[in-house]
């Protein structure tokens, strides 16, 4: 069976929001100019701007992904695809480059690379919901190869059509689409770290807190002295709970990023508490130097249960990550504990 063009999203980054978050003008505009010149199919001209930055920016993660969407979208796949492989190979730690090489793969009907490819992505961050959308359209594709195979051996089967016809809807034809999603990707790694957080021991809010919290919506009827008090010390517990799981990380204090973590904590991708640890602890003891920030903190607090929402600033072993993440935490006897976590988001 021929396959469909895939139906799947290639990463394209808000280029505003990276510029914000972490580079000056300059490099905005020439970010943003690869940008539009692609969308103008002026291919040649975007391609020229970013080899040229490249030139003197070599280690750019954020131009090298610019750079290989243009690629793609000028029809010069095998480009492309070297472009997000060398990616693979020195930022192996970013998964929109194997996310990327997973749509592009499936776009030439080779699905079991793009599998492995989509696969990677996951490994290097469970809960990229991109790549798991990808990867459900290239299990469907799969499962229309099968079942039409199924029907080629026995035509007269009346339990294998239904099936083809529900899984050919999943991976209907269309044209592999750009998306450009909240979360921002990489930039250079040319720029040092900042130092890492130390732990936050627990304190009175100040009035002019960068950090917003919110508590749950209260009930009609002005709330008591007390009970307003007691929500606003579980919004601020919280708060501190987030802000030692940052520091935990950026000092690579294993014993205390595990601690925050609560015993019914589900990692994403189904695997067991014991493979995330294992798989956490190579990652984190593999860096030389880890700085994680929070920007933006929300933290909504109802009852003994707590949403924490932010934008996460990652950089390590001259990569760097800016993304939006989502922490369900839930209130324990030693303090609150996180329960949940994902990427992406509002």
């Amino acid at each position: 069976m021929k396959f469909c063009r895939p139906r799947l999203a290639i990463v394209l980054v808000v280029v505003a929001a990276l510029a914000a978050a972490f580079t000056g003008p300059v490099h905005a505009d020439e970010y943003g100019e690869v940008v539009q010149l692609t969308r103008d199919g002026k291919f040649a001209e975007a391609l020229a701007k970013a080899d040229n930055f490249l030139s003197s920016k070599p280690r750019d993660a954020q131009m090298r992904l610019l750079k290989g969407v243009a690629q793609r979208d000028a029809g010069k796949t095998a480009e492309a695809i070297a472009t997000f492989v060398r990616m693979t190979e020195d930022f192996p730690d970013l998964p929109e480059p194997y996310n990327n090489l997973g749509v592009l793969y499936a776009d030439q009907n080779q699905i079991d690379k793009a599998r492995a490819a989509l696969e990677a992505a996951l490994r290097t961050h469970s809960s990229y919901a991109t790549a798991h959308e990808n990867l459900g359209d290239v299990y469907a594709k799969l499962s229309s190869a099968a079942y039409s195979k199924a029907l080629q051996i026995d035509s007269n089967s009346s339990a294998v059509s239904p099936k083809l016809a529900l899984v050919r809807q999943l991976a209907g034809p269309g044209q592999a689409k750009l998306v450009m999603p909240s979360m921002s990707s990489a930039k250079s790694s040319q720029s040092a770290p900042p130092p890492a957080p130390a732990p936050v021991p627990p304190r009175d809010v100040p009035a002019n807190s960068a950090a917003t919290t919110k508590s749950a919506p209260e009930p009609s009827g002005a709330a008591t002295p007390a009970a307003k008090a007691a929500s606003d010390a579980a919004t601020h517990e919280a708060e501190v709970a987030l802000q030692n799981w940052v520091a935990a990380w950026s000092n690579k204090d294993l014993k205390a990023y595990f601690n925050a973590y609560s015993k019914d904590f589900s990692p994403n991708a189904g695997a067991s508490r014991s493979a995330w640890e294992a798989e956490r602890r190579s990652r984190i003891e593999g860096k030389s130097k880890i700085s994680v920030r929070v920007e933006g903190l929300q933290v909504v607090v109802n009852g003994n249960k707590a949403i924490a929402k932010f934008r996460q600033d990652y950089r390590a072993n001259g990569i760097a990550i800016s993304s939006r993440k989502t922490l369900e935490l839930v209130k324990h006897g030693d303090g609150w504990k996180i329960v949940r976590e994902a990427v992406g988001g509002g």
